[in-house]
C-alpha cells in the first residue's frame, strides 16, 4: 500500500514518474501513463515547471501532477545537492512502489533519490546520450571533456541498482556498457517511444513550391545554423523554395540567439515560428522534414511525427537519427555539420518533386511498422515486468 496525498492509505500501488519537463509528461508519456493507470497503478508525475495547462493535461491522462525542484540546465553543485535532498524527502513521504525517470538529470538525481528513499523498483530511460557525448572524446573541447567526466561519474551513481535502463537505440546502450555505467543485465533496448498513428495521419504533401521544415529545440547542436546555411544555398538557385524553422530559443547555453532568428527572418532565408503545442498543421504544410543534428538523439520524436504524416526526412548519420530513416527510401542521411551535403539532398527533392510523395508513402509505411506508440509502450511494460 502507498500513502495518498491526504495522508491516508491507497490500495493501489504507487508509481512515480520523474521528469524535467512537464510538457513531456502529456506529450511524450501520456499514452504510457494511461496504460499504467489501466493496469491498476496510481501514478504521480513529478516535474519542476508545471503551469495550469500542463497540470490539466497530465491529470486528464490519469496521473497526479506534483511539483518538485530541479535545475534543468547544467551542473550546479549546491542547487543540485539541495534538490536531491528535497526529492529524497518527497519520495520518502510518498513511499512509491516503483519509480520511472527519464531525461538526464531526472535519471541521475531521480535514480539516486529513489535509492536513498528506499524505492526498491527503479527504472530509467535514456532518451539519447545528449550533447555531452556528441563529440568523440579526442575532438571535444577541454570544457566538454571535463563535463563528460563529471556526467559519467554522476550516471554511474544514479544508475547503480536500477532494475532496467531502457535505451532507444543500440549505440547508446553499447556506449553506456563500454563506460561501465550499466551492466548487461540492466540494459533493455526498447526502440522508438512511438507516436499515436491515428493522431499523426498522412496529409497530402505540398510540392509547389517545395517547403522544408525544421522543428526542434533551437540549439546549435541540432544543426539550426547548418539548416540556415543550406537554405541560403538552395534559395540562391531556387528562390521560390520555402524554409520553415519552428521552435523557440532555449535556456541551454548552446541555443541560437533571438537576434539571429530575427536576422535570418528579415533576410528572407527562413520563416521563423516560435514553439507551438501542436506541430501537425506545420508538418501538413511542408514537403520535407529536416533534422541536421549532431546531438546524440534517442530516436527523434519529430522524425517519427513527420514520417507518420507521410513526409520524407533528411537527417544526419548520428545514433538514433540513422535508425529512424532508410537512406534513399524514406529520405536521405547526410554527414553532420555538412551544409553542402544537406543542400544537395534538398536540391534532389527540388529537381524530382515526385520523390516527396514516393518517399513520403514509404515513410508512413515504416512509421506503421516501427513507430506505433501502443507497440512501444508494450515493450516498455515488458521491460518493467
Amino acid at each position: 500500500m502507498s500513502t495518498d496525498s491526504a495522508g491516508g492509505l491507497s490500495e493501489k500501488p504507487l508509481l512515480v514518474v520523474i521528469s524535467s519537463q512537464a510538457a513531456s509528461l502529456w506529450n511524450f508519456r501520456g499514452p504510457l501513463i494511461r496504460r499504467w493507470v489501466e493496469l491498476g497503478w496510481r501514478v504521480v508525475a513529478l516535474a519542476p515547471d508545471y503551469d495550469d495547462t500542463a497540470r490539466a493535461r497530465v491529470a486528464a491522462h490519469g496521473a497526479q501532477p506534483l511539483d518538485y525542484s530541479l535545475g534543468r540546465a547544467g551542473i550546479q553543485p549546491v542547487r543540485d545537492l539541495l534538490d536531491l535532498v528535497r526529492l529524497v524527502i518527497l519520495l520518502r513521504r510518498l513511499r512509491p512502489t516503483c519509480s520511472f525517470a527519464y531525461f538526464i538529470k531526472p535519471v541521475i538525481y531521480g535514480g539516486l533519490a529513489a535509492r536513498l528513499a528506499g524505492v526498491s523498483r527503479r527504472y530509467a530511460m535514456v532518451e539519447g546520450a545528449g550533447y555531452v557525448f556528441s563529440d568523440p572524446p579526442g575532438k571535444a573541447a577541454l570544457g566538454r571533456r571535463m563535463l563528460r567526466w563529471v556526467v559519467v561519474l554522476l550516471y554511474r551513481i544514479g544508475l547503480a541498482g536500477v532494475r532496467k535502463v531502457m535505451f532507444l537505440n543500440r549505440e547508446d546502450a553499447t556506449m553506456f556498457l563500454g563506460l561501465n555505467l550499466v551492466s548487461a543485465e540492466q540494459v533493455e533496448c526498447v526502440g522508438a517511444i512511438g507516436v499515436d498513428l491515428d493522431r499523426f495521419f498522412p496529409a497530402s504533401p505540398v510540392v509547389k513550391p517545395l517547403v522544408f521544415i525544421l522543428a526542434a529545440r533551437l540549439l546549435v547542436e541540432k544543426g539550426v545554423r547548418v539548416y540556415v546555411e543550406a537554405a541560403r544555398m538552395v534559395k540562391a538557385l531556387h528562390p521560390e523554395t520555402r524554409f520553415i524553422l519552428l521552435g523557440s530559443p532555449d535556456q541551454n547555453p548552446g541555443s541560437v540567439s533571438h537576434a539571429e532568428l530575427i536576422q535570418w527572418s528579415s533576410e528572407g532565408v527562413i520563416e521563423w515560428q516560435e514553439h507551438v503545442d501542436d506541430v501537425r498543421p506545420w508538418i501538413a504544410q511542408a514537403s520535407v522534414f529536416v533534422l541536421p543534428t549532431w546531438y546524440r538523439e534517442g530516436v527523434p520524436r519529430t522524425i517519427q511525427e513527420a514520417m507518420a504524416m507521410g513526409r520524407p526526412v533528411i537527417t544526419t548519420d548520428m545514433p538514433g537519427c540513422k535508425d529512424a530513416v532508410i537512406d534513399g527510401q524514406t529520405g536521405f542521411i547526410v554527414p553532420p555539420r555538412d551544409a553542402k551535403a544537406l543542400a544537395n539532398s534538398m536540391l534532389r527533392f527540388v529537381a524530382e518533386p515526385a520523390l516527396v510523395l514516393e518517399m513520403g508513402c514509404a515513410a508512413r509505411r515504416f512509421a506503421e511498422q516501427a513507430f506505433d506508440v501502443n507497440a512501444a509502450n508494450s515493450r516498455i511494460l515488458r521491460a518493467m515486468a
